[in-house]
Parts: structure tokens; sequence; C-alpha cells
């Protein structure tokens, strides 16, 4: 499966979880049930994946971590937040070139509609 495709899966899984559960609840929530979703769909979901930083010829375990990576290709980040903000996008922009992947998502599920809530970040390497 390519990242395009697990990006659908990803977006299908927010909306699904967001008609059911709607805004209010803790990211930590909403991290369950999308990983739940995914891992339904018969990927491979970690968890809270520690992103060590790497500087000056040393890696560094700062307390960075991934809120779900998935099939050890995507990055999705999940928020719960009056909006997004462009610190948020900075942020997994960051964990993709840390990691050297191509593509995550910001899920924020404090919105009225799903949609709303949806960033898709790309990676140029």
């Amino acid at each position: 499966m390519d990242d395009e495709e697990i990006g659908k899966l990803i977006l299908n899984s927010a909306m699904k979880i967001h008609t059911v559960l709607g805004p209010g609840l803790l990211e930590s929530a909403y991290e369950a049930c999308v990983a739940y979703e995914l891992m339904k769909c018969g990927l491979e979901v970690k968890r809270q994946v520690v992103m060590p930083l790497k500087y000056d010829g040393i890696e560094l375990d700062i307390g960075y971590r991934l809120d779900i990576f998935v099939g050890d290709r995507v990055i999705v980040e999940i928020k719960a937040a009056e909006k997004l903000l462009p610190i948020h996008t900075a942020q997994l922009l960051t964990y993709l070139r840390l990691s050297k992947r191509r593509l995550g998502f910001l899920l924020n599920f404090n919105v009225a509609h799903m949609k709303d809530g949806l960033k898709r970040v790309v990676n140029g390497f």
C-alpha cells in the first residue's frame, strides 16, 4: 500500500470517528480511536513513537513523540485544539524531515465539521 492509499484510510477513519464522537474529547481518546480504526483496516500502527533528535553527531532523547506512525511511512498528529496553528504544521514538518518521511496528517477533532480539521503535509526533503 502506498502513502496515498494509507492517507485515504486515515482521512476516512477520522471522518468516521468525528461523526460518531464529535468534538470535545481529549487528544488521547481520538488517538486511540484512530489507531483502532487503522488497525481494523489491516495497517501496522504504532502509537507514541519516540522521535530522537540528532544533533552534532549524537542522538538526544528529549521527549518528542509521534502520535501515530502508520505502516512505517505516514505520520499522524492528533489535535483537539480551537484551531490548527502554524506551529502545528511546523511540528509535523519537522517530524517528517527528522524521520525522512514524505507524508503526514494533522487531524484536529475539535471542530464542528471534520473537513475543517484536516491538513495534509508533504515533506519535500
